[in-house]
């Protein structure tokens, strides 16, 4: 029998959010507020109790990774990441190469904090950066200097074993050679994994308005697509090809809890707006927490938890979510997942013209390893995912 990979066993996840930023980044549409001030022993409090009540409806299950995102978790008090760390250990069987990870911005004062998050038990750093340009960082409403983000990566490359960086491109009037340019700066400092995300104008956020008043304007088609190129180009040169759409790393470096998120495995969500998907005795349960701060910490105290809503998923919304998400790992969909989640082969589960059509047109590989999108399948990945569900 063959041996599990990732790919095809992704594990078990607790993902905890934390909202709360200092500043607001202008393009970010994730589930953030503004906070000076928390209660930390209140929050902590109510975390272990939602880690509880998920606890007791999954059994013990081995845990593969936990995930500290935000908002700004690195903002957490050092005692809270610690107690969540140990009631994990409590209340679950722990894998031996278990990753924990925080995400963190690379001010200074949140750089100084990471030796605490180290030994509260945080093991994988992963800095947004952003930039390594002083312009573009102001752009992007960024709170640090170029000069803080190499100290702040060079501070994590000490403390921890693994370290990721987060950078935006496809900025306004970025051109191939500028990108690639920093990119070349970028790539000594960061350790074995780095995301590198398009900037997009989501709905809601500052940018959203501004884009549409006229105020900047982002790279056409063509120099996105020159922008991707040199990225998968430098990044699997440095020996970090892509392993998902937006994220490189070394071989070993993949980012485990994002593996079972685009896996479609199981995790547990907890915090302010946290999503999870838990396989229990009625099917798939897709859940997601009440999102607004003080809403969640109310509901917390009365229940115990502040689950919002809770679904058993139908097998075509599990299908439409495994090939969403799963086909933005350039290793595809293998097939136990397509077994395990719908109990069936991907010919027997998606649309056969449909599949022939994107297949033939140089967009898709079918075989007996799985579903995956091709270099020009990953490049217009909307466009193919629309083609194959309808």
């Amino acid at each position: 029998m063959a041996t599990p990979t990732r790919e095809t066993d992704p594990g078990f996840g607790i993902y905890v959010h934390w909202p709360f930023c200092l500043s607001l980044c202008p393009y970010c549409d994730f589930n953030s507020y503004l906070a000076r001030e928390v209660d930390h022993v209140q929050w902590r409090d109510a975390l272990l109790a939602e880690l509880e009540h998920f606890a007791a409806r999954t059994g013990r299950r081995t845990v593969t990774s936990v995930f500290f995102g935000g908002g700004t978790p690195s903002l957490m008090a050092p005692d809270t990441i610690a107690a969540i760390v140990a009631r994990v250990r409590a209340s679950f069987d722990l894998a031996p190469d278990c990753e924990i990870t925080m995400e963190a911005n690379p001010t200074s004062v949140e750089a100084g904090r990471l030796a605490e998050c180290r030994d509260a038990g945080i093991g994988r750093v992963s800095l947004g950066v952003q930039s390594l340009d002083a312009a573009s960082l102001a752009f992007l409403g960024r709170k640090h200097s170029v000069a803080e983000a190499v100290a702040a990566v060079e501070t994590a490359r000490g403390l921890f074993d693994r370290v990721s960086l987060d950078l935006i491109y496809a900025r306004p009037g970025q051109t191939a050679k500028a990108w690639r340019e920093e990119l070349a700066r970028a790539l000594p400092l960061a350790g074995g994994h780095m995301s590198l995300y398009q900037l997009t104008i989501e709905e809601g956020t500052p940018f959203h308005t501004r884009h549409a008043r006229g105020d900047f304007r982002l790279p056409a088609e063509r120099g996105a697509v020159a922008l991707w190129e040199t990225t998968q180009e430098m990044l699997a040169t440095a020996g970090m090809p892509a392993y998902e759409i937006s994220s490189h790393a070394r071989p070993g470096e993949e980012c485990r809890h994002n593996l079972a998120y685009w896996s479609h495995g199981d995790w547990i969500g907890i915090g302010p707006g946290a999503h999870g998907r838990l396989t229990l005795g009625t099917g798939v349960v897709a859940t997601r927490q009440t999102a607004v701060p003080a809403a969640w910490l109310a509901s917390v105290r009365r229940q115990g938890h502040a689950t919002r809503e809770e679904n058993v998923l139908a097998s075509g919304e599990i299908r439409d979510e495994l090939v969403t998400m799963g086909l933005r790992l350039t290793a595809g969909i293998a097939r136990d997942r397509f077994r395990a989640r719908l109990g069936g082969e991907p010919e027997d589960i998606l649309d056969a013209a449909r599949l022939a059509r994107l297949a033939g047109g140089g967009f898709l590989v079918l075989n007996a390893a799985g579903l995956r999108a091709t270099p020009a399948g990953l490049r217009r990945l909307d466009s193919v995912i629309g083609g194959l569900l309808g």
